[in-house]
C-alpha cells in the first residue's frame, strides 16, 4: 500500500511536470499556425531548401515541422508538392530535417525541465540536422536509387483544423500519454527491482559508450530512443530531481536523444512516405553516436561554473 502511495505521487508530480511544461506551448504553436506567421516566414527559408537539393516550396512543410511535429510536416509535404514530383533521395533528406528538428518547442521545453539549457539543445538538433541533411546529399549524389521517383505506402492527410480539432487532439494526447507514463513509470522499477535493468544496461552500454554516456544514463536514453522525448525526457526530469545521474550525463543524453528519438515509430512513418532506411534510421544513428561522442570531448574541457553557467541549470522541486 505504501508503495502504491509513493508512485501514485511520484506519477502524479511527473504528469503534471509535463502537463504545465507543454500544454502552453502547444497553444502557442497552435496560435502561430492560425495566424499564418509560418507561411508568412516560409519565403526566407526557400534557399535553405535548394542548398539540399529539395524544391523550395517544402520551407513551408520544413517549418511546420519544427512548430508542429513531424505528422504536420509530412501532412504541408504532400499539400505543396505532389508525390510524383519527389524523388527517394528528397523525401529522404526532407525526413531527416523533420526526424532531428520536430516540435522543437515541446520537446526542447521538456528537455529543459530535466535541466540542460532550451536554446543551446534547441539549436543543436536544428543545426545538427542541417549538418546531417548536407552530408547526405554529398553522399548520394550521383547514386541512381535516389533519382527514382518515390512509390509512397501510405499518404498523410490533413485532419480537422482549427480549434475544435485542436483540442480534441491534444486531450487525447495528455490521457494516452498517462497511460504510457504509468507503465514506464511501474516497468523501470520492476526491472530495477529484479536485476533485468542492470543486465540490459551492460548489454546495451557499448553502443552508448562511444557517445559518451555511461552506464547510469543508458537505460533512460534507451526509452527516449524508443518511445520518444515526452517519455525519456520525461523519466530524466524524475531522475535529475532524484540526483541519480549526473548533470553532464543528463545533458549528453538530452543531446543524443535529441538526435535520434522515436526509432521506431517516425522512421515507420517516414519510410510509408518513401524515405530511405538507410538514411533515416542507419545514418541517423551513426551521426547521433558520433555527433554526441564530440560533444561529449568538448564539454570535458568545461568548468563546472561555465557548465553551470551556460548549458545546465536544473532546479526541480522534489516530489
Amino acid at each position: 500500500m505504501q508503495y502504491l502511495k509513493e508512485k501514485t505521487r511520484e506519477i502524479a508530480w511527473l504528469y503534471w511536470e509535463l502537463m504545465k511544461t507543454i500544454l502552453p506551448i502547444v497553444i502557442i504553436t497552435q496560435v502561430l499556425i492560425e495566424i499564418g506567421l509560418l507561411e508568412w516566414a516560409s519565403p526566407y527559408f526557400e534557399p535553405l531548401m535548394q542548398t539540399f537539393g529539395l524544391p523550395p516550396e517544402l520551407a513551408f512543410a520544413w517549418l511546420t515541422g519544427i512548430f508542429a511535429g513531424i505528422w504536420g510536416g509530412l501532412v504541408v509535404l504532400f499539400a505543396v508538392v505532389s508525390p510524383a514530383e519527389l524523388t527517394i533521395g528528397q523525401v529522404s533528406i526532407f525526413s531527416s530535417l523533420l526526424l532531428f528538428a520536430h516540435a522543437l518547442p515541446v520537446e526542447q521545453r521538456i528537455i529543459q525541465r530535466a535541466g540542460p539549457g532550451f536554446w543551446i539543445t534547441f539549436f543543436l538538433r536544428l543545426f545538427g540536422g542541417m549538418i546531417y541533411a548536407w552530408l547526405v546529399v554529398l553522399i548520394i549524389s550521383g547514386i541512381e536509387i535516389y533519382d527514382q521517383k518515390i512509390s509512397p505506402l501510405w499518404i498523410p492527410e490533413a485532419q480537422e483544423n482549427g480549434w475544435i480539432g485542436f483540442f480534441y487532439t491534444t486531450a487525447e494526447t495528455f490521457f494516452w500519454m498517462l497511460i504510457v507514463l504509468i507503465g514506464l513509470v511501474l516497468l523501470l522499477d520492476g526491472l530495477k527491482a529484479s536485476g533485468i535493468l542492470d543486465r540490459l544496461q551492460r548489454m546495451i552500454l557499448p553502443i552508448f559508450k562511444p557517445a559518451g554516456l555511461k552506464e547510469e544514463a543508458s537505460s533512460l536514453v534507451s526509452i527516449g530512443i524508443l518511445l520518444g522525448i515526452t517519455f525519456g525526457g520525461g523519466l530524466l526530469i524524475r531522475e535529475a530531481k532524484s540526483g541519480t545521474i549526473s548533470d553532464r550525463q543528463i545533458f549528453l543524453a538530452c543531446v543524443f536523444m535529441g538526435f535520434a528519438h522515436s526509432l521506431i515509430e517516425d522512421t515507420l512513418v517516414v519510410m510509408a512516405v518513401g524515405a530511405d532506411v538507410y538514411i533515416v534510421l542507419v545514418g541517423r544513428l551513426i551521426f547521433a553516436i558520433l555527433a554526441t561522442g564530440l560533444i561529449a570531448l568538448l564539454i570535458k574541457s568545461i568548468s563546472q561554473e561555465t557548465f553551470g553557467r551556460y548549458l545546465f541549470h536544473a532546479k526541480l522541486k522534489p516530489v
